[in-house]
């Protein structure tokens, strides 16, 4: 047995379809007629089951939003994270956000460089 907690602090929101990710960011309509954050103002988006015990930057600061496409990671831009659950018996974390700015495709292309720099989580490698 150990003692002590495991919290993780993330700067990033990073989401599967199962965990929240929104199926209205589709990437391929998103390289036709590019999203803004205008398009979903006013809407709260939920995500939930994250492994392990995270916290965010808390309003007015900023997430980073990115989309996970089998280990593939794809940038769509900054998130306001306004409520975190944590559930310490199944060790996950679930909560609640707003989309405050969405990348343009070629933003996204350039993020993943900016930001990252893992090739294998690349989604455009």
């Amino acid at each position: 047995m150990y003692m002590g907690s495991f919290i993780e602090v993330n700067d990033t929101l990073q989401l599967t379809k199962e965990q929240g990710f929104p199926a209205e960011l589709d990437f391929e309509k998103h390289k036709r007629h590019p999203f803004t954050a205008k398009d979903f103002e006013g809407k709260i988006f939920l995500f939930k089951n994250k492994p392990g015990i995270r916290i965010y930057h808390s309003p007015p600061v900023r997430n980073i939003f990115v989309e996970n496409r089998n280990g593939k990671w794809l940038y769509w831009g900054l998130i306001l994270i306004t409520e975190v659950t944590l559930n310490y018996e199944k060790k996950t974390t679930s909560g609640k956000y707003k989309i405050i700015y969405i990348n343009t495709p070629e933003e996204m292309k350039m993020a993943h460089q900016l930001i990252d720099r893992r090739n294998e989580t690349n989604y455009f490698t």
